[in-house]
């Protein structure tokens, strides 16, 4: 469990990339929202969000990951004030100019992100066997 001073550290940076993502004006209900679209485990509420604004809670290492994701943060330094805000924030922005999903394939992976973990598993093993049949087909 997070001391105070922990807490205290990690409001401090959610603000701060909030503020530099231009997020800060969302509020805790908003900001719940968008969490809640992005984060495949379960959802939060405003009030743990409010809650991790406070200073009053860290939240659970799945929800750093969403988190950071959201604000383009490194999760070391959004948990720990570890390394470069932007840390690994570099590769990701690379990723995303290389591939830029469309709105349709976007919502694909929200909805694939929100399966089990075996859900999960089914469907890569579907589309492995669908682009080896494609391969195939196109030689």
């Amino acid at each position: 469990m997070a001391n105070s001073h922990e807490r205290e550290g990690f409001s401090r940076r959610l603000k701060q990339a909030l503020t530099k993502a231009g997020k800060d004006s969302l509020g805790a209900i908003r900001l719940a929202q968008a969490f809640n679209q992005r984060h495949s485990g379960k959802g939060v509420t405003h009030q743990a969000v409010q809650k991790w604004l406070g200073g009053e809670a860290v939240p659970t290492q799945d929800k750093l990951r969403t988190l950071a994701d959201l604000l383009n943060v490194s999760i070391a330094w959004l948990r720990d004030g570890d390394g470069k805000e932007s840390a690994d924030v570099a590769a990701h922005d690379a990723v995303k100019l290389a591939y830029r999903a469309d709105l349709s394939e976007q919502e694909l992976i929200r909805r694939f992100r929100k399966l089990s973990d075996r859900q999960q598993q089914a469907v890569a093993e579907i589309i492995s066997v669908l682009a080896i049949k494609d391969t195939r087909r196109g030689s």
